[in-house]
């Protein structure tokens, strides 16, 4: 088999920045070790497979993986894969898609962005035995949002460019597989933050589009208004947009194309 992909930097001002996401087409779903394998190949945080949709529902079918496992939500690689699908029909203002476990997404034009679309994800106060020992600084305060979210809230954003946390003891956090978000008042934006998720084999996302869809809420009502931009302070870094709308929070970035290739099977 030859399948094409297309390597897109998202949340990104130009190439090298932003997070890196493998958008591969596909006329049908294969076998999920192999898609599995193919995310491991691509050796990025996600490779998102789109395949057309046939009950209507939306234009695309969106499944995203890791190098090790299947996720729920990733904010990047759709925002990439919306990316992938408008870049070359100039005439298509938005597109679609359906996923397995977060619903309808949508990616749309928003002047030279690109705006997605995430369900509102609002986390509550909760402790969390361990995180100041796994992150090696104690937050001000602390949100969970179900089983696989937690958000650590800190002073200042010099406080988040200086964690050097343990990669191995975050994984253990509630059991395993969470995405460990730190943020606090931005610099030069409304707000900073990181995210770890070594329990999905990645120790720290380069940006993190469905973590604002947890921390918006939060951060909405703290600012007093509904829309904020954001830095995200990996080492690549990114910038984006975060609009609160109802029942839905609203991302907006830019993408960049880096890589064009096949891969052969």
């Amino acid at each position: 088999m030859h399948l094409p992909f297309h390597q897109i930097d998202a949340f990104a001002d130009g190439p090298f920045s932003g997070n890196p996401a493998a958008v591969m087409p596909l006329s049908e779903w294969l076998p999920d070790d192999t898609l599995l394998a193919i995310a491991a190949e691509h050796n990025l945080s996600e490779t998102a497979f789109i395949v057309p949709n046939t009950d209507g529902s939306a234009d695309f079918d969106l499944r995203w993986f890791t190098p090790t496992i299947e996720v729920a939500l990733c904010g990047h690689a759709t925002l990439a894969s919306g990316h992938f699908m408008l870049a070359d029909n100039p005439g298509q203002d938005s597109v679609t898609f359906s996923t397995r476990r977060s619903g309808i997404l949508t990616v749309s034009r928003d002047g030279d962005r690109l705006a997605l679309s995430l369900p509102v994800m609002p986390p509550h106060a909760a402790d969390v035995p361990g995180l100041a020992e796994a992150l090696g600084a104690t937050p001000e305060a602390t949100l969970v949002h179900g089983e696989d979210y937690i958000v650590a809230v800190f002073a200042t954003a010099a406080e988040i460019h200086d964690l050097a946390p343990d990669f191995r003891a975050i994984a253990a956090l509630k059991g395993g597989d969470v995405l460990c978000i730190v943020t606090a008042p931005g610099e030069d934006t409304d707000i900073v933050s990181r995210a770890f998720a070594p329990g999905a084999g990645i120790d720290e996302d380069p940006v993190t589009g469905s973590a604002h869809a947890i921390v918006a809420p939060y951060w909405a009502a703290r600012l007093g208004r509904d829309s904020f931009t954001a830095y995200q302070a990996s080492k690549r870094g990114g910038d984006l947009h975060c609009t609160l709308a109802g029942d839905r929070v609203i991302v907006s970035g830019t993408c960049v194309t880096v890589i064009e290739g096949v891969m052969l099977l």
